[in-house]
């Protein structure tokens, strides 16, 4: 199974606040089977301990290790804003919710991190009109 399937991507999220934001992110990984519904308690709890504001409008929140049970399957979720959400006083327009089966999260954070310390690539994804572009600019990420 791929990390990121174009169902699991969102062009335009309805989220105002981080945390509805996790919880948007958190539903798209439930929907894809990847996590049980109580990963979202453990993703916002990873919040209020440290922030998961990469830099580069991009935000990627995860469970603690405490919710690792929750996870079914390694997943993904891309949700994409129109305007700028306040996460903890930075922009973010981009919010990657991961679920890392058996660890498998670190090489996947790599991957994200690889395309969004490109300007150009972040330009390209706030640009992007369909998921197949975005799945396109973020390359091997299904490797």
């Amino acid at each position: 199974m791929a990390v990121l399937e174009p169902t699991q991507i969102r062009l335009s999220g309805t989220a105002r606040t981080k945390e509805d934001a996790i919880a948007e992110a958190a539903a798209i990984l439930v929907a894809a089977g990847a996590v049980e519904p109580g990963y979202l308690d453990y993703m916002l709890e990873r919040e209020r301990t440290v922030s998961t504001y990469m830099g580069n409008f991009l935000a990627i929140p995860h469970g603690t290790n405490e919710g690792k049970d929750t996870i079914l399957d390694s997943a993904l979720s891309f949700v994409r804003y129109d305007e700028p959400l306040d996460w903890g006083g930075e922009e973010v327009r981009f919010v990657v919710g991961i679920a890392g089966k058996d660890n498998g999260h670190m090489e996947i954070l790599t991957k994200i991190a690889i395309v969004f310390s490109e300007d150009d690539d972040v330009a390209k994804l706030l640009e992007a009109q369909t998921p197949e572009q975005i799945l396109d600019i973020l390359g091997d990420i299904n490797d």
